[in-house]
């Protein structure tokens, strides 16, 4: 029997390369959303054959210079770093995406980050029925609450600059 390699990134669970694969072909910038233990990031990126290149990117420790109180990996807190980084993009030129989630799940934090990103003005071919209801978005479940609005007017004056 003969031994046939396996990739890597395939074996590490890290890469689906079918998806990939399509989404090259596509030739749209694509969004991916990071949850980790603390933190949110999400990135909005340009596909090319010699490798990515970022062209906006967000991290929810930047909700902390905002005012923001509790938990960084909440669901308003993916919608708020959603929002951030499609503004970004929005100034950088970016107009439209598609969400690349490889081999992760599409779940409500995943969702939330994807509806800031749409409300912040990049188009995004999505479902609405699957984004969190707009009580969610804006923490009413939460104990500790934010000014979800008051955090978001700030960061529209602050990026539009």
């Amino acid at each position: 029997m003969a031994y046939s390699k396996i990739l890597r990134r395939l074996r590490e669970e890290k890469t689906n390369y079918k998806k990939r694969g399509i989404m090259l072909m596509g030739k749209r910038d694509f969004i991916t959303v990071n949850i980790t233990n603390e933190n949110t990031q999400v990135q909005i990126l340009k596909p090319g054959m010699t490798g990515d290149t970022v062209v906006a990117s967000a991290h929810s420790r930047y909700l902390i210079d905002k005012g923001w109180k509790g938990s960084r990996k909440s669901v308003p807190a993916a919608y708020l770093t959603g929002y951030v980084a499609g503004k970004k993009a929005l100034h950088k030129g970016a107009k439209d995406a598609i969400l690349y989630t490889g081999t992760r799940r599409y779940t409500q934090r995943v969702a939330a980050a994807l509806k800031g990103v749409i409300d912040a003005g990049v188009a995004v071919p999505a479902d609405k029925e699957t984004f969190p209801s707009e009580g969610r978005l804006n923490g009413e479940h939460l104990t500790v609450k934010n000014e979800v609005a008051k955090i978001k007017s700030s960061i529209d004056s602050e990026v539009s600059k």
